[in-house]
Parts: structure tokens; C-alpha cells; sequence
């Protein structure tokens, strides 16, 4: 479904980051500048710059429920986005009304920051497992995230599969396991699959420290290529490149890890 104009519509269901960088400020960014209309339900609100999370205050279930039946049954959806829910309470609300949306959805199962804080209760877990990743189109753990959810450690490429055979039980469509946390001389690869088909994503790792948003960036790019009818695979690897490129151009702000630039596309005249 698109908007009026042609706009496909994306809403992004995740928290608030002050800074910028990731969250529901990284997703919009994201969307515009890959030609969809964002929306967002805002989950969370967090106090959090380049240093970290200084603070994080969820909002009310009833709060998050309004927010999406108030976009949805107004303005459609084309692709839903998941990112921050803190509680079992929001996610399996969210689930919920995931599961009611005749869209696809990408769950980017946020459970720590990129510094490390934690943006994801322990008592939910099990809720992510049972209630969200079995309404995802698709699911985009990193390593840290699979070893949450799963118990299964990957410290190789070769333990990406069991990764993804281990997320997949819980009931994804498909799944892209994140490697990006695999030693150096891996480079940046990732696996996309259905259980079925596989997909091996390979891109040049950029000595780059500044990569807030990077999750949220991947996610919300696959998110608009679904809305745009793309099949999975082919999202997903327009999204890697797209985040590979704002990865190499992520610049410095603040005094610890800056974001990624959503905005490369503009300022590279494309």
C-alpha cells in the first residue's frame, strides 16, 4: 500500500534516542531518505548522547496501544519496524497489534545499546521469543542478541548457521543473523535465511568507531524496501549496502561514539 503521492508507509514501533543517533530518530531518518513515509509509535524515552544511556523511562501500554491503532486504522501501513520495547508488557502488546496488521514486519530484537546499557528487561525475554519473533517477517538479531534469546555463542562464521537455526525455532519468516561482531578478518558478513534459501552478505568492515544506529538503520532499510514490495532477499541487500555506506561515512559527535549518516545518500548526489 502506498501513501498519496506513492510514498510507501512505514512505521516504526521503538524508543526515543535524545541524541539522534539510533532509535526512532535513526528510523525516520532512514525513511526518508530511502523514499518511504515514517511514522512512529514511540515505545520509550531515553536520556542518551554519545557517551551512553543516562536514562529510560517506557511509556505506558495503553500509551503505545493508542499511538499505533491511531496511525493505522487512519493512514494504513505498508511495513511495520520494531526496536526498543522494554518490558514483557510492551512486547507483547506490540505483538499483538503486529499480528492484527496484514503488513510485513522486521523485529530488531534490541536488547543492550551500543555502549553496552540495557534497553531490554530480562523478564522479556521470553516474550520475544514466544510473542514477537513468531509475527516477524523478518528478524535481525546481532550476536549479543542471539546469545540472549538463544544461549547459542558464535565466534566464528562457521556458527552463524546454528545462529539462525536457533532464532528460527521460535517462528520468524526468515531471519538475518548480524556478524558483525565476528574477529576482524571476517569482515562484515551476515546470513539471511528461511531455513531454506540462504543468503551470505559480505561487506568491506570500514575502521570506523562511530556506528550508533547501525541496527536501527539496517532494520528501518529493510522495512522500506518490504513496503515497497521487494521481496526479502532483495531488501535486505539494498539495506546492507545502504548501511555499509552510512557505517564509512559515520562522523564524530560528542565525545564518544558519534552516529552513522543516514543522510550519505543526499551528500553524495544520488
Amino acid at each position: 500500500m502506498s501513501a498519496p503521492g506513492g510514498l510507501p508507509r512505514v512505521l516504526t514501533v521503538a524508543g526515543s534516542d535524545s541524541g539522534g543517533g539510533a532509535g526512532i530518530q535513526a528510523d525516520l531518518k532512514t525513511m526518508l531518505a530511502l523514499g518511504a513515509h515514517g511514522m512512529s509509535v514511540i515505545t520509550a524515552v531515553t536520556a542518551q548522547n554519545s557517551l551512553g544511556v543516562q536514562g529510560a523511562w517506557e511509556l505506558p501500554v495503553e500509551a503505545v496501544r493508542a499511538q499505533y491503532r491511531s496511525v493505522v486504522d487512519d493512514m494504513g501501513v505498508s511495513a511495520v519496524k520494531t526496536g526498543m520495547l522494554a518490558s514483557a508488557e510492551l512486547v507483547e502488546a506490540v505483538a499483538e497489534l503486529i499480528g492484527g496488521t496484514d503488513a510485513p514486519a522486521v523485529v530488531d530484537p534490541v536488547g543492550v545499546s551500543k555502549h553496552g546499557d540495557p534497553l531490554l528487561a530480562a523478564s522479556a525475554l521470553d516474550s520475544v521469543r514466544t510473542k514477537l519473533l513468531p509475527v516477524a517477517t523478518v528478524a535481525t538479531p546481532n550476536l549479543d542478541e542471539v546469545a540472549q534469546l538463544t544461549g547459542v555463542r558464535v565466534e566464528s562464521e562457521d556458527g552463524l548457521r546454528r545462529a539462525a537455526a536457533a532464532v528460527l525455532a521460535y517462528g520468524p519468516a526468515w531471519v538475518l543473523i548480524k556478524g558483525g561482531h565476528l574477529p576482524v578478518e571476517a569482515g562484515a558478513v551476515d546470513l539471511l535465511t528461511d531455513g531454506s534459501e540462504e543468503y551470505w552478505l559480505r561487506a568491506p568492515r570500514h575502521d570506523n568507531r562511530h556506528t550508533h544506529g547501525t541496527g536501527c538503520t539496517l532494520a528501518s532499510a529493510i522495512a522500506c524496501g518490504l513496503a515497497k514490495g521487494e521481496t526479502v532477499p532483495d531488501a535486505v541487500a539494498a539495506a546492507k549496502e545502504y548501511v555499509t555506506r552510512a557505517i564509512a561515512a559515520g562522523f564524530a559527535l560528542g565525545r564518544g561514539i558519534g552516529p552513522v549518516d543516514h543522510g550519505w545518500l543526499f551528500r553524495a548526489g544520488a
